[in-house]
């Protein structure tokens, strides 16, 4: 059902944007009119999505730390996992922070398809947000702790609540367990209940998106086209990065020959790329790893769904992408701190978010970076296709 939903989504927005920018050649003021009339259908649609980014990104992360938590305390082996895993997602968002503004700097979005495109999606939004000063090193140090959580929420303080949430998951972990259960049970709950909304929300992605390209294409015409296509082809390259990353981990690290570890991994890369979903590929992982590498199952068994269900290396770097991107449409300025403070909530997001395909924890994962990073977040909602 989801491949079918991304590609009418797809062809929503082409045909969205082909529609909008003939009816602004065509000149025709009650067919403008009616276009921004039907785009407040859009924001309807995203604003449903974004109602639930700070409940489910809470109770994500409560619920995910409470699992490394138990994790952990299984032994020696899941303590080394964490260890591995805690290194190469480290390296991942690193990567991505070190990459991404060398890329755009030498590929720079262009201004004057910029300009029309934040025409298309509210540009005071975008100057408001341009035009704030970066915060000083201790300023943001001050901020990491927030003084209210609930203000904090209230005002989408992404990052001091990512902070607020992950003091409340460690210290949930040394409660009984006759308290803790029942509290993570709660917060499991809160974040299915999320989920199970955004994927109604979604299943209506190909009329959210059509309404919103549609004003998109009338204000910016086709010159959007071009930019959407820089936002795809930078994702791509920038996220294969981590694809030559793990392979160059699993021969110099883990000493595995090339060949064998390439015919082991096929199969599942073939499965994640149709599926898009971790949790998808994780029987074949198993199966692959332990007939064509020889790992043993009390390996597999504790190391794999550790891997697919939290931690998930290219997670960060794909929602970093994204709001780079944003970034640079927005001609928002990035300083060193602020990309620090969008690399612990990508990470964050990452090790709390669920293995789930991409247009069910879009929002949800990309929407919490680009606030903690100052960038406007009307943009997801085109992206989403």
């Amino acid at each position: 059902m989801l491949k079918w939903l991304s590609i009418l989504t797809v062809l929503a927005l082409a045909a969205g944007v082909a529609a909008g920018a003939a009816a602004a050649e065509w000149g025709n003021p009650d067919l403008a009119a009616a276009i921004h009339e039907i785009e407040n259908i859009g924001q309807l649609w995203l604003n449903l999505l974004r109602m639930t980014v700070i409940p489910l990104v809470f109770s994500l992360l409560v619920t995910g730390v409470a699992s490394v938590a138990d994790a952990a305390s299984t032994g020696r082996l899941a303590a080394r996992s964490i260890y591995v895993f805690a290194v190469l997602i480290g390296a991942a968002t690193a990567y991505a922070c070190i990459v991404l503004p060398v890329v755009y700097s030498v590929w720079p979005v262009d201004h004057q398809a910029a300009q029309g495109f934040l025409a298309g999606v509210g540009a005071e939004e975008a100057n408001k947000v341009a035009t704030a000063k970066p915060p000083t090193l201790g300023e943001w140090i001050a901020s990491l702790a927030p003084g209210n959580p609930v203000s904090a929420a209230a005002e989408t303080a992404v990052l001091p609540l990512t902070v607020f949430a992950l003091f409340f998951g460690f210290a949930a972990t040394r409660l009984p367990a006759v308290q803790r259960e029942p509290m993570v049970g709660f917060f499991r709950a809160i974040a299915d209940t999320m989920i199970i909304i955004v994927r109604w929300v979604l299943y209506a992605a190909p009329i959210g998106v059509l309404c919103l390209s549609l004003a998109l294409g009338l204000r910016s015409g086709t010159n959007v086209v071009g930019l959407l296509i820089q936002y795809v082809t930078v994702a791509c390259v920038v996220t294969a990065g981590i694809v030559v990353m793990a392979f160059l981990v699993a021969i110099f690290w883990a000493r595995m020959p090339f060949g064998r570890f390439l015919n082991a991994s096929a199969p599942v890369l073939a499965v994640a790329f149709s599926t898009r979903s971790s949790l998808a590929s994780l029987p074949l992982m198993v199966e692959r790893s332990r007939d064509a590498l020889g790992i043993p199952d009390r390996v597999n068994n504790l190391t794999l769904p550790l891997a697919v269900a939290i931690f998930r290396m290219t997670s960060p770097v794909t929602n970093l992408c994204v709001v780079f991107f944003a970034a640079q449409v927005y001609g928002v300025e990035l300083s060193i701190p602020t990309i620090v403070s969008g690399g612990i909530v990508a990470i964050a997001i990452s090790v709390g978010s669920v293995g789930l395909p991409g247009e069910i924890s879009f929002i949800a994962s990309v929407a919490p970076i680009s606030i903690a990073m100052g960038v406007p977040i009307e943009l997801l909602g085109i992206l989403v296709g």
